[in-house]
């Protein structure tokens, strides 16, 4: 069973190393392992990969992980709180091997029609061990204490790996809309 750990300063160099495969995979885009926030400049906050180098702005990269679920928080205009966990490997301490992320409401439009409630992702070397299904599992009952009785979770329309997940996970297709599966996944079941 993955860990769902609270993102830490002691995943230095295995989250940097996750960064580099990504990287060589051609996956830019993934939330908060690359570049963040993902699209455009945010003054204030901003990483790289080449920044997270530095032990200092690592550490406030994981202060701002760890803050995101504040609503005083910085973040950019209309994005919501959340709650991240880092994904660590149960037989190797201390190894990142992805995230996932709680959106604590879905009323901004972008989050309403494609990005959903959850957002997760396995390092290159990590997939295929089932990972971000339980990962998925475990958030199911977290977004239900949290007063969350449906969780909407999309994936790209020819991510069948990430389809197989959410399915596997109670995820009820209910459509496609603008290059995305949208699924719902009802956290009391």
């Amino acid at each position: 069973m993955v860990l769902l750990a609270t993102p830490h300063v002691r995943f230095h160099r295995s989250f940097l190393e996750a960064a580099d495969e990504f990287r060589a995979a051609g996956q830019h885009q993934y939330d908060g392992i690359l570049d963040w926030p993902p699209e455009g400049d945010f003054p204030g906050l901003r990483f790289t990969r080449e920044g997270l180098e530095d032990p200092d702005e690592f550490r406030r990269l994981v202060d701002n992980r760890t803050g995101d679920e504040h609503p005083g928080s910085l973040r950019p205009p209309g994005w919501t709180t959340a709650t991240h966990w880092w994904l660590e490997d149960p037989d190797e301490a201390d190894r990142f091997v992805g995230a996932i992320s709680l959106r604590h409401n879905i009323t901004h439009p972008l989050l309403a029609t494609v990005g959903g409630h959850v957002g997760y992702g396995v390092r290159p070397s990590a997939r295929r061990r089932g990972f971000a299904s339980d990962a998925l599992r475990q958030v199911v009952p977290l977004a239900a204490r949290r007063g969350i009785a449906r969780l909407l979770v999309t994936c790209d329309l020819d991510n069948t790996a990430s389809a197989r997940v959410i399915e596997s996970c109670g995820g009820v297709l209910e459509g496609e809309l603008q290059g995305k599966r949208r699924y719902w996944i009802d956290t009391a079941g």
